[in-house]
């Protein structure tokens, strides 16, 4: 078994153990949606704002490692015509349940975004990429693929992990891990995740993050800060994540 399909093992349990991101957003929550009431998120408690975006009606969107139900109803509520790709069954199924309690239409793929994205060149006006390359151990070629699938003058959204949760232990006041933390690469690292069910995940610096968008061909508009919304370091307002917005000139 590669990382990757322990990766979507793992979140298909924590999923069905209640995980957060795992949750759909409810018909309630659609409806405000329907309003031009709503938000959505790339870090854990910061809204994106909603000039990131732009008018969505009529755009084509795809949620890249994006499934749970979520964020992609509220795309939809708001006219876009989305496209969801996950390597999660169940994030996929939350998909589908929504849509169908909705009424909308959407495609669902459950694939593995580091083999490549299944769509071609000049496919979408718009990515939203939640925090999920912490899954996946090279990042640059993601960069590269969402490069290629957006029109000229197309938006990539993106959250990112700044690296620091990984150097600690879980009370987090321990420093335990070198960077960069690599199961892969680190025998105890390794054993670690498979024993504690984190998955297999990787820290990525700001240079393969933000250095990889710009390799990429993109042009960075803004970014903002995040801290994990729970536990000793968001208790002292330490950022662990990013979001970023980039365009493709």
């Amino acid at each position: 078994m590669n990382y990757q399909d322990i990766n979507a093992k793992v979140i298909d349990s924590w999923c069905e153990n209640g995980w957060q991101w795992g949750k759909a957003i409810s018909h309630e929550e659609y409806q405000k949606a329907l309003n031009g009431e709503w938000d959505v998120l790339l870090t854990p408690t910061k809204a994106v704002p909603h000039d990131w975006f732009g008018n969505l009606k009529g755009k084509k969107v795809l949620g890249l490692a994006s499934g749970g139900g979520q964020q992609i109803p509220i795309f939809s509520a708001l006219g876009a015509e989305c496209t969801v790709l996950d390597y999660s069954g169940e994030q996929c199924q939350r998909e589908r349940e929504i849509a169908k309690r909705e009424g909308y239409d959407i495609e669902i793929l459950q694939f593995d975004m580091t083999r490549g994205l299944p769509f071609g060149d000049g496919t979408f006006d718009l990515i939203f990429h939640p925090l999920s390359n912490c899954y996946v151990e090279e990042v640059k070629p993601i960069f590269k693929e969402c490069f290629r699938l957006l029109k000229k003058g197309g938006i990539l959204l993106c959250g990112l992990d700044n690296g620091i949760n990984f150097i600690f232990d879980d009370t987090e006041t321990e420093v335990k891990y070198k960077m960069p933390f690599n199961p892969l690469k680190d025998r105890q690292q390794y054993e670690d995740s498979i024993k504690n069910d984190w998955g297999i995940q990787f820290s990525h610096t700001l240079e393969e993050q933000i250095g990889g968008q710009l390799e990429a061909g993109f042009v960075l508009t803004n970014l903002y800060e995040d801290t994990n919304g729970e536990g000793r370091l968001h208790e002292y307002n330490i950022p662990s994540f990013f979001a970023t917005r980039a365009v493709k000139p």
